[in-house]
């Protein structure tokens, strides 16, 4: 939490909600998900472009007009826009981790609070520059490297996607957690905290 910065939130009118947010729900979440999709989606059509020779006969029963192309065409958008949403993600990620208030009594993982807000911040910047990466090097192998070749992708390059799959599924768990254990921006859990019930203050009217 940085008090400074709730301070100069109030000077300019916005106050901080019982999620411990000046909005009703934490943008980070919501991003993470679209990072998380796109990126998945991305690595896993192109595997299905590489492996189309063992899935044609396959498509060819079930009628489906699929062309290798767009298969690969599905994986590059997809990764440009995994890419370009991730600033979003580690932005918000990083101003919501400033407005944090975990609680100190709980641990995940052997983790308290601190370790877990502090090795999610790094992760998220590792995880940033390694996805930026991946896209520029995605981008070499389509329009230079294999732009002739009928396989867009290199085997590296899937390899290295499957590894860095890995590390989101560990990065997204730490994240989790920070929601589910820690109660950052849980607005129940911050209700509970102020020893309000989540019930009745957040009923629909």
């Amino acid at each position: 939490m940085n008090p400074q910065l709730i301070e100069q939130l109030k000077q300019i009118g916005i106050e901080v909600g019982a999620n411990g947010l000046p909005y009703r729900f934490p943008l980070h979440p919501n991003f993470v998900h679209l990072t998380l999709g796109l990126f998945i989606i991305a690595i896993v059509f192109d595997f299905a472009g590489t492996l189309f020779p063992l899935e044609r006969p396959i498509l060819k029963f079930l009628a489906l007009p699929v062309s290798r192309t767009h298969l690969f065409d599905v994986g590059w958008y997809n990764a440009v826009a995994g890419a370009a949403i991730s600033f979003f993600t580690v932005g918000t990620g990083f101003f919501e981790i400033l407005l944090a208030q975990p609680d100190s009594q709980v641990k995940s993982w052997g983790l308290g609070a601190g370790s877990t807000l502090l090795l999610h911040g790094v992760g998220g910047v590792v995880l940033l520059g390694a996805i930026v990466a991946m896209t520029v090097w995605r981008g070499y192998q389509r329009f230079d490297w294999r732009k002739n070749s009928p396989r867009q992708v290199q085997w590296s390059y899937l390899i290295a996607g499957v590894f860095l799959l890995g590390f989101m599924f560990v990065h997204g768990t730490l994240g989790a957690h920070l929601g589910a254990e820690f109660g950052v921006h849980n607005t129940a859990a911050q209700l509970i905290h102020l020893g309000e019930n989540p019930g009745e203050v957040l009923k629909p009217y």
